[in-house]
């Protein structure tokens, strides 16, 4: 276990997010023609990475998810990870998430929508690390291509000042097989930021999927451009790596 300041601890888990369930099939929950579905998945992670960041210590997490859609467009669900236990976040980081999907056009999308960021086993004395961030995404496909263009918002708020994100994301399967490849880079300016010394950092990752059956495995590798602060145990919670991660849907 690794031990930090407050200030970084509380930037470090205020970075956390939830993300759109990857390993998920749908199955009607009131019957045939229902028009609500369920969908779920868990993975495990070597290295619970976002934004480019280490939330994990390095180590490996386990990832469940839910999600309860409806055919109008509209969704939510929970996503949770484990965690190594410390005073601000507890074991365990538990997102909750709803919003709204449509098609605006022939192979484009938008998604807008909201996420609680809590965790239930927070005991710091200086108060709670959970958050509210708003989040909106433009996707388009053109053949096996597809890019999305996401910008989130977090407000000022008692466990934290605003802060923003903007990520830029492009996936394309490869024809007559189950390997798709995935790559994309962020911006992060904000308080959500404060690990980086100015304030605000670039992240990018590039990676690829193979699935089989109900299972996904990836790799991807994730870096960024914030500078070492000569800690060591901060600073390889930033370094290059490469993060595997097998999910089965269900």
């Amino acid at each position: 276990m690794r031990f930090f300041n407050r200030a970084c601890m509380g930037a470090l888990f205020a970075a956390a997010a939830v993300s759109t369930p990857a390993f998920a099939q749908d199955e009607d929950v009131t019957g045939v023609g229902s028009p609500v579905s369920l969908s779920g998945g868990i993975s495990v992670v070597s290295d619970y990475r976002f934004r480019g960041i280490s939330l994990s210590d390095e180590e490996i997490a386990l990832q469940p998810t839910l999600t309860l859609s409806h055919e109008s467009g509209f969704y939510a669900g929970i996503w949770g990870s484990t965690m190594p236990d410390r005073p601000l976040s507890g074991k365990f980081e538990l997102d909750l998430y709803g919003g709204y999907t449509t098609g605006i056009a022939s192979g484009t999308s938008v998604d807008v929508g909201m996420i609680y960021y809590t965790y239930p086993g927070n005991r710091d004395w200086a108060g709670s690390a959970d958050y509210v961030e708003f989040i909106g995404k433009l996707s388009h496909d053109i053949g096996p291509l597809s890019a999305t263009g996401t910008v989130a918002y977090a407000p000022d708020q008692k466990s934290q000042g605003d802060s923003w994100y903007y990520n830029l994301g492009v996936s394309s399967g490869i024809p007559n097989t189950p390997v798709t490849l995935r790559a994309g880079v962020g911006y992060s300016d904000g308080s959500l930021a404060l690990t980086a010394p100015a304030g605000n950092y670039f992240d990018w990752s590039v990676g690829a999927s193979y699935v089989v059956g109900p299972a996904t495995l990836s790799a991807r590798y994730v870096d960024t451009d914030i500078r070492k602060t000569g800690v060591k145990a901060i600073d390889t919670l930033y370094d290059p790596t490469v993060v595997f991660t097998l999910g089965v849907s269900f």
